[in-house]
């Protein structure tokens, strides 16, 4: 008999707030980590010893975060069922010489972070947000959330063909901000505003990582309220569902056979090659201190690797009702349908069918509904920290997600059941 669900509407409630809150990645893990710090998790340091105690912990490394949860009694081959996730969006990301302009306007010199949708990104309210690198060594977040940015479009009277031959914008000319007026370049004018915005000394900041995102809230959509239009469910939907499931799932019940972790990675839409990334040591290094923090041995972790499993967990394309040819014919995932078990034969998914069989099991468990996803033959196949995650570490994988329109725009639409869906099933995955 299937489990009463954790998570209802006012889930995706929380979500809205959390995607409102979280700009960028170090945002996004702050969040997650205070919300774990709320369920009674602590953070450890990298560079202090770990020991054996039981309950919930976590790493903050830049914008990743890995949480896990010993349980009493678990031994040091005790296997980790893993949701995993990645916490950073396609945006436009602040250059080392921030301060441009032309012809009476200030404008902020960006790079293009990701593969956006970059016509969603014109004509939108753009604050700005991100880390501050200090002096002393120390960090900080900023996050002006107000009409700060603006990429203009220029008008059809100068473009008359438009409409008929397609946008096309070159990255680097059609792509810079707009932040104000003056005829004069100022070397150091947007950090000199960020650190009086911040509170901060003149000259204190010394390095930055600082993005755009539009300030427009998340909101329902729809006759009935039945979707939610926002920014960044790519993929941050995952990394909130994640926190939720893992927070609910700790010193719940009697001891449960895995220990269950959440690893939120940074740079997964530039390829995951960091280390923060996904394809980097992160996850392996945490998993192998935790095992060995309980006085286990290389055979202990061998043994706990080959018993765990992971959920990839990303956002997905739902069929879109204007371009459904672009679609498999026999597989049209829909929003408020479930979550979505991805597959890809040529690896570009990590699902298999024993991968399957698990996911499908923690949806009958959460009386959850799930649908598959696979790629139009004549379409390419994007792809997840999923295949990276089952060969760096060994352990097997399952790409899963949540079905939405307009995937990598400034603003994505999905449905306002999805997601709590979504947590129940990690939550009946987390427990095993």
């Amino acid at each position: 008999m299937s489990e009463p669900p954790r998570f209802d509407r006012g889930h995706t409630d929380d979500l809205m707030s959390f995607l409102a809150a979280s700009p960028t990645p170090y945002h996004a893990v702050a969040n997650a980590a205070e919300r774990l710090e709320k369920a009674g998790f602590r953070q450890v340091a990298e560079t202090d010893a770990w020991d054996a105690t039981a309950g919930g912990k976590y790493v903050l490394r830049g914008g990743a975060i890995i949480a896990w949860y010993v349980p009493e009694g678990a031994t040091p081959h005790t296997p980790f069922r893993i949701v995993g996730a990645h916490t950073d969006s396609p945006t436009l990301r602040v250059k080392p010489r921030p301060d441009s302009g032309a012809h009476g306007w200030r404008q902020v010199a960006v790079e293009i972070y990701g593969g956006p949708l970059l016509n969603s990104w014109l004509d939108r309210d753009l604050g700005l947000a991100g880390r501050l690198s200090l002096r002393d060594g120390s960090t900080c977040l900023v996050n002006v959330d107000r009409p700060l940015l603006r990429v203009p479009q220029l008008a059809i009277h100068l473009d008359r063909s438009v409409n008929a031959d397609g946008l096309k914008l070159d990255k680097q000319r059609h792509m810079q901000p707009v932040w104000g007026m003056g005829d004069a370049v100022r070397d150091g004018d947007l950090i000199a505003f960020l650190e009086e915005t911040a509170g901060l000394p003149s000259g204190e900041v010394t390095g930055w990582d600082l993005m755009v995102h539009p300030v427009e809230p998340p909101a329902y959509l729809g006759r009935d309220r039945e979707l939610v239009a926002g920014p960044r469910m790519d993929n941050l939907l995952s990394v909130h569902a994640g926190t939720a499931a893992l927070a609910a799932v700790a010193g719940q019940g009697p001891t449960p056979p895995y220990i269950p972790v959440l690893a939120a990675f940074d740079h997964e839409e530039n390829g995951s090659q960091s280390d923060t990334g996904a394809d980097g040591p992160l996850l392996g290094g945490v998993l192998e201190r935790s095992v060995f923090a309980r006085g286990g041995s290389y055979e202990d972790r061998a043994r706990a690797f080959a018993g765990t499993v992971c959920l990839s967990s990303d956002t997905g394309h739902a069929v879109h009702p204007n371009y459904a040819e672009r679609h498999d014919p026999t597989h049209h995932p829909r929003v408020d349908g479930g979550p979505i078990l991805k597959v890809n034969v040529n690896n570009r998914y990590a699902t298999d069918g024993s991968g399957r069989a698990v996911f499908a099991a923690a949806c009958e468990k959460a009386d959850v509904p799930f649908q598959s996803f696979v790629s139009n033959n004549a379409m390419p196949c994007g792809t997840t920290i999923g295949p990276i995650t089952a060969a760096r570490h060994g352990i097997r994988t399952v790409d899963i997600g949540v079905a939405i329109l307009s995937m990598h725009s400034a603003r994505e639409l999905c449905g306002a059941e999805d997601p709590f869906m979504l947590a129940n099933a990690l939550v009946a995955f987390l427990e095993g």
